[in-house]
């Protein structure tokens, strides 16, 4: 059997999607489907194409701990040979969501479906067989060697015979780089090879989709790399998954689609095109581009100036901005606060934005009224000179009864 698998292909050796068909040279398809006919509805030569279908379905997915919500109708799916890469801030329910799909922590409420098939308590063995899961923590017996580890399942769910099991876990020992640890004990194993372990143990059982809940979160970073070459590697062979991580280089590389969660939900998704460069929401942008922000509101001409300008300062310095670009933003606001806006509409709202990936500031400010660029209409010629001179780029925009007055430096 050995003889037979294919360097470098992460999936099970004994699947029948990595065994060309006796009956087709080079073709890949089982000899027993269909699709070499013609669709009898087809007007010409060509097949027509299969329908997609999804392999996971999530429809108004609810989880909540008596009144902590933790995830809110949240409804996507995934399809054959998709790669979904799921990113989010401290704490928003990203694990949660994959732990309620294979129902280690079952839905409040709403539906989901494997294969067309709605999940249930009473099918739900049958399904996890199928559908693979690697954690954070690996998760493997420590009582068991890495030879056992491997198949342990296979024998005892799949009733695959002891031999043929220990060949498909060494088979699948060399693909992951471990033959030398067959029989060692997971305590005798780094972090990074107890992951790799846990992967090869997930393909074991042949699964249609695998489940990664932060697979690097718990390794030292010398050892994030060699999971995620596996990871990498999982994806070029075609593997379905859903990848909970934080390492956005990983979820940039392999996906298909990102979903970033907030607010209990998908709260935007994309390709990572969309997602990393031109993310279009407020929280994925923060959230990406690792955004600061400091906030000041004004509810009247009498304001506190000093606790303005302090606070700006201050933010500048726990962000270490430059003592320069410091200086010109307490001006800008200084101008444009005391000078030109409240003057006019004293109840208000200053927001400093800093990127240090981008390496960008911006001074916002927001008021209500009809529309209308305080500055264009200024008075205060010297104000507005100042601002100009500081400001490479002024943009004004009116949504919803509100002026929104951005300054670039």
């Amino acid at each position: 059997m050995s003889g037979q698998h294919r360097s470098g292909d992460l999936r099970s050796p004994h699947r029948n999607d990595d065994l060309r068909s006796p009956h087709r040279s080079g073709d890949l398809r089982s000899p027993h489907r269909n699709d070499d006919l013609r669709s009898p509805h087809s007007n010409g030569d060509l097949r027509s194409p299969p329908p997609v279908m999804s392999i996971i379905s999530v429809n108004n997915l609810h989880k909540q701990y008596d009144k902590n919500i933790i995830l809110k109708d949240v409804n996507f799916s995934v399809n054959k040979g998709e790669v979904i890469s799921i990113i989010w801030p401290s704490g928003a329910g990203k694990s949660t969501l994959l732990r309620a799909i294979n129902f280690l922590e079952p839905p409040t409420s709403g539906e989901i479906f494997f294969e067309g098939i709605k999940i249930t308590q009473k099918n739900l063995n049958l399904i996890r067989q199928k559908m693979g899961m690697v954690f954070q923590n690996f998760g493997l017996f420590s009582h068991l060697n890495v030879i056992e580890n491997i198949t342990v399942g296979p024998v005892k769910l799949l009733k695959t015979s002891p031999k043929e099991a220990i060949e498909q876990a060494n088979e699948l020992l060399k693909t992951v780089g471990l033959s030398e640890r067959a029989y060692h004990y997971p305590k005798q194993l780094s972090g990074g090879q107890k992951q790799r372990v846990a992967i090869a143990r997930c393909l074991a059982m042949s699964p249609d989709v695998i489940l990664f809940d932060e697979p690097t979160s718990a390794l030292d970073p010398t050892m994030v790399s060699e999971v995620m070459a596996i990871i990498r590697n999982l994806a070029k062979s075609g593997m379905t998954m859903l990848v909970v991580t934080h390492e956005m280089d990983l979820a940039r590389d392999i996906s298909n689609r990102v979903f970033y969660i907030d607010d209990y939900a998908i709260y935007e998704e994309g390709t990572p095109k969309d997602i990393f460069i031109y993310p279009k929401k407020p929280k994925t942008q923060s959230f990406i581009f690792n955004i600061q922000s400091f906030n000041f509101e004004v509810f009247s001409t009498l304001f506190d100036y000093a606790k303005m300008i302090g606070g700006i300062e201050n933010f500048c310095f726990r962000h270490a901005i430059p003592k320069k670009t410091s200086i010109n933003l307490q001006l800008l606001a200084e101008e444009l606060m005391m000078n030109i806006l409240v003057v006019k509409y004293p109840e208000c709202k200053l927001t400093i934005t800093y990127s240090e990936k981008l390496d960008s500031y911006q001074l916002s400010v927001s008021y209500y009224g009809e529309p209308e660029n305080v500055i264009d209409n200024a008075t205060d010629d010297l104000s507005v000179m100042i601002i100009k001179n500081l400001a490479k780029e002024i943009k004004h925009q009116y949504v919803d009864g509100k002026n929104v007055l951005t300054l670039k430096l």
